[in-house]
């Protein structure tokens, strides 16, 4: 929270991280398609959140209470309908 705002560490920790790995060549681990993007095609884990991880970050750390939905590769783990 002190260096970089709340959007800037959910940038770091999706799209930077899947540009870093593009840039490993044959050591990237998922070279099919696209990561760090919704878009078709892409890897894409999704989750819902209950609020805005955008001005508050803190919210993705009490996931029983704030992430409704989980969604890795396709698979729901997760969804609270409210």
């Amino acid at each position: 929270d002190e260096f970089w705002s709340p959007i800037e560490q959910m940038q770091q920790v999706t799209g930077n991280n899947a540009d870093v790995l593009a840039l490993s060549g044959l050591k990237n681990p998922y070279p099919e398609a696209q990561l760090g993007v919704i878009r078709s095609g892409a890897y894409a884990d999704i989750i819902l959140v209950n609020g805005d991880p955008t001005t508050n970050i803190k919210l993705l750390m009490d996931a029983e209470r704030n992430i409704d939905l989980i969604m890795k590769d396709g698979v729901i783990y997760k969804n609270i309908v409210k």
